[in-house]
């Protein structure tokens, strides 16, 4: 049974976007005081206190850069909550984040280009052998439903 991985920004990419992110703006670090910030540098939410930066992120056009895909229209920006400040990643074995909604699947091919989406009720391995049927996807994106932001991606294994 494949066990799907749920990828948080890598920390090479969040040490680029806390200088520029990919709008090209300066990160500009807030303190936290509710908490509840969905944190893609480590698949959790923010506790109060905690000193966070919302930045625009391009995580299709990242992927592309690192494979050679085109993505051409696909390519895309949005707004994702990061640590102002480096931080330990994903604690190990805490299973697929921000679960606790209904979740939009979205695959890509090789080549960048959108293969369609999926309302999910519950993200776990079913949904993602359900996302990667389709042989040529390659890449999933998990988005939320209200706003369309990217929460993290899966890849093939």
């Amino acid at each position: 049974m494949t066990t799907y991985t749920a990828r948080p920004i890598d920390p090479t990419v969040l040490k680029e976007l806390r200088s520029a992110d990919d709008a090209g703006r300066g990160m500009v670090p807030a303190l936290d005081e509710e908490g509840g910030a969905p944190l893609r540098c480590c698949l959790r939410r923010s506790e109060p206190g905690e000193r966070i930066a919302l930045v625009s992120y391009a995580p299709l056009r990242r992927w592309a850069a690192e494979t050679g895909a085109e993505p051409g229209a696909y390519d895309e920006q949005g707004p994702v909550f990061i640590h102002a400040d480096e931080c330990a990643g994903p604690a190990a074995g805490s299973g697929y984040p921000f679960a606790d909604a209904h979740r939009v699947l979205r695959r890509y091919s090789a080549e960048g280009h959108i293969l369609g989406g999926e309302l999910v009720d519950t993200l776990d391995d079913e949904a993602f052998r359900g996302a990667f049927a389709d042989p040529s996807a390659v890449l999933v994106h998990v988005r939320a439903v209200e706003y369309g932001c990217f929460f993290f991606e899966v890849r093939r294994a």
